[in-house]
Formats: C-alpha cells, structure tokens, sequence
C-alpha cells in the first residue's frame, strides 16, 4: 500500500520545510521537499495541511505493568495510549512480577507484547545482586539495555552491594541503564522526617527525603564505576542541576556517559505538590524551581541526551496518602510529545530539539535499526501533529487503564491528529485502528 502526507511542515534531522512523506508498505520512500503535491498515484492521501510530520516517538523508559500488576495497566491499554501520544516504540523496565530478571521472563514479555502491542516494544534485562552471569546469554541484538536500580527498587533488583556493581557494570555487553538514588541517605531523611511530621509525612516533604544529594551522590558512584570499566552508563531521571555537572555536552560523538531527563520533572517543580499532591510523587522526586531551569537548559546544550517518560501508572487509589502511603509514580505517556512541543512555544527549546531528544538521540543511543529518522529504507513510524490546538487535559482524556494524569488541568498547544506504525495508519483523527500490532525493536551491536 502507497499513502502520502502531503502540504505539511517536515521536520527531521535539524531541519523544517514543507513538503510529503511518501510511504510504501511498511517503510518511508521518500521525502519530498516543495510545497507542490507529487505525481504519481497513492493509494490514500493524508493532508496535513497546517500539520508538522515528526518521527515517531522512541520512548526508553515506561513502565507498562505487565506481567502481574495489570489492575494498573497493561501492554495493550498503554499501547494504545502511546499512540493518541504519537509514542511509535517503547522500551520497557524490568520490575514487573515476575521482573524481568531471568531469560524465561524475558521471553514471557516478548511473547505478550508481539500479541497485544499496538506500536514497537522491547524489553530491559534486569540486574540483581545475584544475575550477573546471565549477561552472556542474551542476544544483545533483541534488548536495548540492562536496567540497573542502584536506589528505589521493589523486590531483590535493588543492587546495593560494592562487589555486585562492579559485576554488573564490569560484565554488561550493553548499556547499563541506571536509576540512581542513595538509599542509605534516603532511609536516614525518611526516618528524620518520621521523628518531625509523624510515620507518613505530608507529600510536601518528599523532595527531602529524596534528596538532591542522595541522586548526585549515587549518580556520582554510577559515572566513578562506568568510567573504570568502560562501560556504557545511561542514568535514567536526571533531576538535578548539581548530577548535570557529571556529564559531558554530547555534540558531535556520543559521550560514554549520558543523561536522560523525563517529562515531569521538566514541567513540575516541589512547589506543586501543594496543588497536586501523590499525583506528582515519583521517584527521583520532583525538585527545586532552580533544578527544573538546569533541566530545561540542558535540553539544549548536549548534557541532556534523551527525553523519556517514566510512564508508571498507579490507580488512584494507591496515590492516597504522604512520602511512605502513597505509591510513587505517573502516568505521562499519552501526552509527553504535546507536553514538550508546548515549551517549544514558551522558547524552552526548538521543535527541532524535540525531534532530536525524543526520536533521533534515543534511536542512536540505544541503537535503534531502520527508526528515528524520516529517511527513504527507514520504517514509517511518524507523528502528525496540529500546532495551535489549545485543550486542557482532563483525567477524561486519558486512554491508560490508571484514567488520571497529573497534567489534567494543563493546557497543551499541540495535539497528536495521526500516528503511523510501521506504515499503519494506527490513529487517524482521533480513531484507532486497534488491529494494528506493532514490531519488536532490532538493535544494530
């Protein structure tokens, strides 16, 4: 089947023009630049007049739920969310029940996620204490990376122990993805905290407890380990200014050592939780006012080198109470593309950065074969967006199984209008075509 996007705004690769996106089967064929529409016949014709074609989105960092915490979410509902988002691929973390720790749990997701996934997955390897000699037998080519919680971990993934780490970052044959939080300072704000405000401190206190100087100090350790073994070190939720002086600018070559930022803690900041409460409770914490504008510049300076989600639904039921009751966690999928092209309105950074931070950088990061980019040969995963679409989010809007989101009340510039996947055309105007199924994501080692 041959469809064309035609009379729209391109933007890929640094650039913005007018022209088509011209699609076969299940890859792009070509991108025409011009603003006349090209000969030839199509089977369908999309106009996007007034419409910007992004690439789809690769998001490296959800939280799906699926196996066994599916009363929260689960593959086929958040899938379908990613696509009203323009979310195209996904990367999912490992702490599901079973966690993705063995090879046999690792199979189990794939296998569900090739029946009920409506847009691209692949799945995260998990560390623990105790796995690392199972690093040789996974096919690098079938996992963006090992998932590494050096801090706020369920279950035994927490890897505390000196002599685990330097196995795991010593032994990884991929990218080690690290949440990092100190523990032991956590324990000791947490049990402070207890002593001042009684055994479930007000939300407000998170970002206490949480500690700026319990991220940096474990970032700290992450990069010390990455840099004497030479391993490829990813941290996860970067979210604040102090952790960003660890990084190099990636301008040209591709650091050894990266950051990702998430959507929330780009747009929140700890003066929310009055207004908003568990809803914005996440783990690293939402932070200071002056961590969010380090956050914010360094989405254009190179220290930042992906825009991720931490999508972690929770039923708002387990969102109930303070800093020990309510679960941490958000659900930000659906609207993490708008949400980052409306700071491009407010001059936080360019629609081209946003196109490098959510699509190209994560495609060249991970390693992403054949998506990212709108190039001839590449596959057409592709977002249609609408500037100008002023709405404001309500928790009726949401198409995750949780039904809340902490934007809700936020107005939002863009809207995501269609959602190719693979050359399907998943969303049209509002309409999923919930047949669709997505690919499982290669990656070029």
């Amino acid at each position: 089947m041959e469809i064309l996007i035609d009379n729209a705004t391109v933007v890929n690769e640094g650039r913005r023009f007018k022209g088509a996106v011209a699609i076969e089967d299940d890859r792009i064929k070509d991108i025409i630049i011009g603003e006349g529409t090209p000969r030839g016949r199509f089977d369908k014709v999309v106009d996007a007049a007034g419409c910007f074609v992004l690439p789809g989105v690769i998001d490296d960092h959800v939280h799906f739920r699926e196996p066994g915490l599916t009363a929260k979410a689960d593959i086929a509902s958040e899938t379908r969310a990613a696509v009203y988002g323009g979310v195209t691929s996904f990367f999912d973390m490992p702490n599901t029940v079973p966690q993705t720790t063995t090879l046999e749990a690792l199979e189990a997701k794939y296998a569900i996620a090739a029946r009920e996934s409506r847009v691209n997955y692949s799945f995260f390897f998990g560390a623990t204490n105790t796995n690392a000699d199972l690093f040789g037998s996974l096919d690098v080519r079938r996992i963006p990376g090992i998932k590494l919680f050096m801090g706020s971990s369920t279950g035994n993934m927490l890897v505390d122990r000196q002599e685990a780490l330097e196995r795991v970052f010593a032994s990884a044959p991929v990218l080690v993805m690290a949440h990092c939080e100190d523990t032991g300072l956590i324990n000791a704000n947490m049990a402070r905290a207890k002593g001042m405000y009684g055994d479930d401190p007000d939300v407000v206190h998170h970002a206490e407890i949480r500690s700026a100087e319990a991220c940096y100090r474990s970032t700290e350790h992450a990069v010390r380990l990455a840099r004497r073994f030479g391993t490829r070190l990813h941290v996860a939720h970067v979210t604040t200014a102090r952790e960003l002086s660890l990084f190099e600018p990636w301008l040209d070559d591709m650091p050894q050592v990266t950051a990702e930022a998430v959507v929330a803690h780009l747009l929140f900041t700890e003066a929310d939780y009055s207004r908003l409460g568990a809803r914005i409770k996440c783990n690293p914490a939402v932070k200071s006012a002056d961590d969010r504008e380090a956050l914010r510049r360094a989405l254009t300076d190179g220290r930042i080198a992906v825009v991720g989600t931490d999508h972690a639904p929770h039923l708002l039921t387990d969102k109930q109470g303070g800093c020990c009751r309510a679960a941490s966690g958000m659900s930000m999928l659906q609207f993490s593309l708008a949400a980052m092209l409306t700071l491009a309105d407010e001059g936080v950074l360019s629609v081209e950065r946003v196109v490098e931070l959510m699509a190209h950088r994560p495609a060249r990061l991970f390693g992403v074969r054949g998506r990212g980019f709108l190039r001839p040969g590449y596959k057409a995963d592709i977002a249609v967006v609408r500037p100008g679409s002023r709405r404001t989010v309500t928790d009726g809007d949401v198409r995750s199984k949780c039904g809340w989101t902490p934007l809700a009340g936020r107005t939002l510039d863009w809207e995501v209008v269609h959602t190719f996947c693979n050359g399907r055309h998943v969303l049209n105007c509002g309409v999923i075509d919930d047949s669709v199924r997505g690919e499982e994501i290669e990656f070029e080692r």
